[in-house]
């Protein structure tokens, strides 16, 4: 009768710890599937500033802009083709 009590025992052990393993492992995967959802998050902020970003880039570059900097602040005008110009020919 005693190894009938110790296979149930050993039964009872392996079932306990097996439970255990499923509840932890649920846990681990709730708590990665939240670090995942986080970090998507995250990228999908990061592509909106990406954008907005370049959008901005293209806004201060624009030739408009260029143009009007350069003949303000450094006071530089469109030559006229035919007296400012000097095309050279090798």
């Amino acid at each position: 009768m005693s190894g009938r009590v110790l296979f149930i025992m050993i039964l009872l052990i392996v079932t306990f710890v097996s439970a255990i393993s499923v509840v932890y492992v649920k846990h681990y995967n709730r708590k990665l599937f939240v670090e995942l959802q986080q970090l998507e998050k995250h990228r999908d902020d990061m592509e909106v500033e990406w954008g907005q970003l370049q959008l901005e880039q293209n806004t201060w570059a624009t030739h408009a802009r260029i143009e009007r900097i350069a003949k303000q602040k450094l006071q530089m005008i469109t030559p006229d083709t035919s007296s400012d110009v000097i095309y050279i020919r090798q």
